[in-house]
């Protein structure tokens, strides 16, 4: 049984204030980094290995978490955010406004998640993300492994790894360094464990 723990980065200045980051390289707030500091304790190195988008606040999430072992992040291209093309830097009530058919077909469509240009559609970022996980889980049988990437890139890797349809992408939501624990058996099947995991910032978060 391999065991995968998926990760959002902790919080950025633009997780404040709404904006869409996507591939844009937003570096850490000071709670971010406490927020990746209750984690990291929380974890206590427990895994064999950890993988991470190659994005600053991704990153920066990922070396915190190493810090209790002898590991460095592994970066990959792969784990990168959705690439949100023209919408990052807005809002989504500013989308709304701006590209209102493409946004509504982007939350409605099932089949693929089309988008207005970027990565192309959310069904894009399923199959990057699904199969990036496929490949890392065969290198690791029965080991935990940690990968660090972003909310967009993780709900698009639950969509491939079970079958949803694209628009499950708007039905939750993902807090900063939230887990999601995926277990893997034998035959490299699934089984979602837990999702949006934030118990570690029970304890107050203060800057660092």
């Amino acid at each position: 049984m391999t065991t995968l723990l998926l990760i959002r980065h902790g919080e950025t200045p633009w997780n404040v204030l709404a904006k869409v980051q996507g591939c844009q390289n937003i570096a850490l707030s000071e709670t971010g980094k406490a927020q990746a500091s209750l984690l990291s304790e929380r974890l206590n190195g427990a895994f064999t290995a950890v993988y991470t988008s190659p994005l600053h606040r991704a990153f920066e999430t990922a070396e915190i978490i190493c810090k209790p072992t002898q590991l460095s992040p592994i970066p990959l291209e792969a784990l990168k955010e959705v690439d949100f093309g023209s919408w990052e830097g807005l809002t989504f009530k500013e989308i709304s406004k701006l590209y209102p058919t493409h946004f509504n077909t982007w939350l409605t469509d099932e089949s693929t998640g089309p988008m207005y240009d970027g990565d192309g559609s959310i069904q894009n970022v399923s199959r990057r993300a699904k199969a990036c996980i496929y490949s890392i889980v065969q290198k690791h049988p029965n080991e935990t492994i940690v990968m660090v990437s972003h909310g967009g890139l993780i709900k698009s890797a639950l969509i491939g790894l079970f079958d949803w349809k694209m628009n499950m992408y708007h039905h939750f939501a993902l807090g900063n360094t939230c887990i999601t624990t995926i277990r893997f058996d034998e035959a490299q099947r699934p089984m979602l464990v837990s999702l949006n995991d934030t118990t570690h910032l029970n304890t107050p978060v203060t800057a660092v």
